[in-house]
């Protein structure tokens, strides 16, 4: 099941070891990730790569994520991104990963 972004929302914090994650219903058809990290430069391209991963799973084609991180790890990184877009979307969260 894709789901759909209907409103704005977020998740997460700006504390350290932590990321702010929104995510939005996009302008223009297609998904465009913003990153905005405190190790953009040695871990950017694997945050983006992780986001990416989370909305795939989702089914989410269309949609604007934006992230600031503090240092997250990766699973930190996924958790946020799947309540952000469960809040964005209007639906619960399956944690056994049916219907998904």
């Amino acid at each position: 099941m894709a789901l759909q972004i209907s409103k704005a929302a977020s998740a997460g914090t700006l504390e350290s070891s932590d990321v702010m994650v929104t995510v939005k219903p996009a302008e223009t058809p297609g998904l465009t990730i913003h990153v905005q990290s405190v190790v953009l430069t040695t871990f950017g391209d694997q945050i983006r790569a992780t986001a990416e991963e989370v909305l795939s799973a989702f089914g989410i084609r269309d949609a604007e994520v934006f992230l600031e991180d503090k240092g997250a790890i990766d699973c930190v990184i996924r958790a946020r991104m799947e309540a952000a877009i469960c809040r964005a979307s209007g639906e619960g969260f399956n944690w056994k990963g049916e219907d998904r």
